[in-house]
């Protein structure tokens, strides 16, 4: 299996990845036609042979014209989804967007419907993403690692004043990344772009064993004294046991996540019970409530709430509202999850959902979900046991994403 591991020793931009796959034998041709395939008009592409640190590295730079302060991350989905590009790249740079726009609007108090997104908005970003996320894929790399990040030093104007390095954005997607801050007076080295590529492209550390292939550098705009910068790519070939496990990554993908964690003595079950559905509606990924026994011997309960980064403050203050702990605990996790679509399925004129999950061996698992099975139940007068059956019935024999079983 074909891997690529980013080494972004000196941080990471949209620039220094396409510049870094360009090293490595992505068609600079293509790269030049880029603006035009994606409807972007004016932009000019230079692609340029320098040297950082004396270690020769390619440099892309897109010559813009003027454009708007701000665009809504809106137009920005509807950009990459009005242009031919392949479907599993529009996916990934609409995820890369999304995980963008959540953290801002969290960050800035915005709904993300009506976020405008100014530095990562602007067309170039829009070229970053959408190109190295595309590049990867026409050069054949199944899976991408990244070594540890570093982050920079100093602080960064941008559009909202002078802020620290990192931007709070860029920190707020490397969650679950390892970082590293410096070194001194290096001023930004890793961008959001650059973090938010690393988000849905990246698996994390790399494996313990591969091949290398090739290597190739992309360099940053600024030549640092003392300091390589640039983003090192290393093609190489995955060891007999990641190959084996090749389907298997195929429809399993990686997040880094977050898990708060709180232990109870003195709620009642119900109490705990209402809590934990606090926690579900306001976004947690999962709750759970397990028994534990604490000092003294009582019995108690352990909370623990699976959530996105972008969630963690909010979801550690209603944990603190709704339960009596006096302290939360954090753990940074990673979780691979299947592959999953939602369908609708008619039954009796009424909906349905079915979670439709893809097994690591490309077979499929289903499952109605129960609270519409338990309304329609008591709707029709019917037991949900036979619902259940006539919905996965009328599943299995339909390719589409609707289907409508049988109405008696």
């Amino acid at each position: 299996m074909k891997v690529a591991i980013l080494d972004p020793a000196s941080g990471i931009a949209g620039d220094m990845f396409l510049g870094a796959l360009v090293d490595v034998g992505l068609d600079k041709a293509w790269l030049e036609r880029l603006p035009s395939t994606l409807g972007l008009a004016g932009v000019e592409v230079r692609i340029a042979d320098v040297e950082r640190s004396h270690v020769h590295c390619v440099k892309v730079d897109f010559d813009i014209p003027s454009q708007p302060h701000g665009r809504a991350v809106s137009e920005i989905h509807r950009l990459i989804d009005a242009v031919k590009i392949p479907e599993t790249v529009a996916r990934s740079a609409h995820a890369a967007f999304e995980a963008i726009a959540a953290i801002e609007s969290a960050i800035h108090g915005v709904a993300p419907e009506e976020l405008h997104l100014h530095e990562v908005g602007a067309v170039d970003a829009i070229l970053d993403i959408v190109g190295s996320i595309w590049g990867v894929e026409m050069l054949g790399i199944e899976r991408v690692y990244n070594t540890k990040v570093s982050l920079g030093e100093g602080s960064i104007k941008t559009a909202h004043g002078v802020l620290p390095v990192p931007a709070p954005a860029t920190i707020r997607l490397l969650e679950g990344f390892n970082v590293g801050h410096g070194p001194a007076g290096s001023g930004e080295l890793t961008t959001p772009t650059g973090a938010a590529l690393l988000k849905v492209l990246s698996k994390g550390a790399p494996p313990h064993e591969y091949s290398p292939l090739r290597s190739g550098y992309g360099a940053g705009t600024r030549d640092i004294h003392g300091q390589l910068n640039a983003l090192r790519i290393i093609l190489g070939e995955a060891t007999a046991d990641h190959h084996d496990h090749r389907h298997h990554h195929e429809h399993v993908h990686t997040e880094h996540l977050h898990v708060l964690s709180a232990d109870i003595d003195d709620m009642s079950p119900e109490e705990l019970a209402g809590a934990a559905d606090v926690l579900r509606a306001e976004g947690a990924l999962d709750v759970v409530l397990l028994h534990t026994t604490m000092k003294k011997g009582r019995l108690g309960t352990r909370v623990e709430a699976l959530v996105r980064g972008s969630d963690l403050p909010r979801l550690e203050e209603k944990i603190f509202l709704h339960f009596t702990t006096l302290g939360v605990k954090t753990f940074d996790v990673v979780r691979s999850a299947l592959t999953r679509e939602l369908r609708m399925v008619r039954f009796d004129g009424r909906d349905i959902r079915v979670k439709v999950a893809t097994l690591p061996d490309g077979s499929k698992r289903v499952k109605p979900e129960f609270d519409d099975l338990r309304r329609v139940a008591e709707e029709t007068s019917r037991p949900v046991a036979e619902i259940r059956s006539e919905v996965l019935r009328a599943l299995s024999g339909s390719n589409g994403k609707h289907a409508t079983p049988r109405d008696k």
